[in-house]
């Protein structure tokens, strides 16, 4: 009798690859590795690529990455998605395409360190939201967080002067991350309402919705003559933010989150704000003035506060 034949050996690269894909701790890293490198390339577009070319691009880009990707899962359920179109259309226009627009726009006044520490607010603004607008009871310990985190975006909207702070003369950039961050905010606390569909597949339905909607954002720019055409750099910035940021980070983030849930790896997105001024040192050489250094400890200290001492013996738990 024959002995079976051993099985061949897997090629090295899809070894790897497996490997790397049931890496959480991995994958979550270079997740928040990539989103902070998108505050670099938000400021090296500056003056290669016009914002609203940019946001249209990479959703454009995203979505065809995820047509070649993910097509036939999205067909399968894309009757689900349909009664819910009035939600798709509201969660891809705010929290993706207008997110987008400010944050690039924002770029044109404002550094890639502040960008990426104003960002670093959002889970605090989405638990602010969740007690303004959903009635969640939250404990003293997480509101002091909360209070903590926004004194860092007032550190990092006044530069730490006073004078800026009584004169409300703050940088136009800033004002804007700040108003695309409660954006996205709104956006997380919608994702309570998420149709039953697989992760994928709703992300592709809102990244259509935000590529349509990027339209009369672009259009606008053509009209006002603020458009022009890419340049090379431009061109490889459009492809790095519509394949990195948009597509390969989200999959690597929704896989992450497939292995060991989304509490769990929520508390890896505060490294996106230490890693994009920390790139914006490196990459852009932007300084990094003692404001930035105070902003980022109270943006970090009141996640901290409000996530980890504040919340509940449960939630710590889970």
């Amino acid at each position: 009798m024959r002995s079976p034949s051993p099985a061949a050996p897997r090629p090295p690269l899809l070894a790897l690859y497996r490997w790397f894909n049931g890496q959480a701790w991995l994958l979550l890293v270079f997740t928040t590795l990539i989103w902070g490198c998108n505050a670099v390339a938000a400021r090296l577009a500056v003056g290669e690529i016009s914002p609203m070319m940019l946001t249209t691009a990479r959703w454009s880009i995203c979505c065809v990455a995820l047509y070649f990707t993910s097509r036939r899962e999205i067909a399968a359920h894309w009757r689900t998605l349909r009664p819910h179109w009035r939600y798709l259309a509201v969660m891809g226009t705010a929290g993706f395409a207008a997110f987008n627009a400010l944050f690039y726009a924002a770029a044109h006044h404002t550094t890639a360190i502040n960008l990426a520490i104003i960002q670093g607010t959002i889970p605090v603004l989405v638990l602010l939201g969740g007690v303004l607008f959903l009635q969640l009871r939250v404990t003293a310990l997480q509101m002091l967080g909360v209070a903590v985190t926004l004194a860092g975006i007032v550190v990092v909207a006044s530069r730490g002067q006073l004078a800026v702070l009584t004169g409300l003369a703050f940088n136009e950039g800033d004002v804007w991350m700040v108003i695309a961050s409660v954006l996205y905010a709104g956006y997380m606390l919608g994702l309570r309402r998420r149709p039953a569909v697989p992760p994928i597949v709703f992300f592709a339905a809102v990244a259509a919705v935000a590529a349509i909607a990027s339209l009369p954002l672009l259009a606008a720019e053509v009209a006002t003559g603020q458009f022009f055409a890419p340049t090379p750099k431009g061109w490889l910035l459009m492809l790095f933010v519509g394949l990195l940021p948009s597509f390969v980070s989200q999959v690597t983030f929704i896989q992450a989150v497939s292995l060991i849930g989304p509490a769990r790896a929520g508390v890896f997105l505060n490294l996106t704000p230490v890693f994009g001024p920390l790139l914006a040192v490196l990459i852009l050489g932007e300084p990094l003035a003692l404001f930035h250094a105070v902003a980022l400890a109270l943006v970090l200290g009141g996640i901290w506060i409000a996530e980890q001492l504040g919340a509940p013996k449960t939630a710590r738990a889970s």
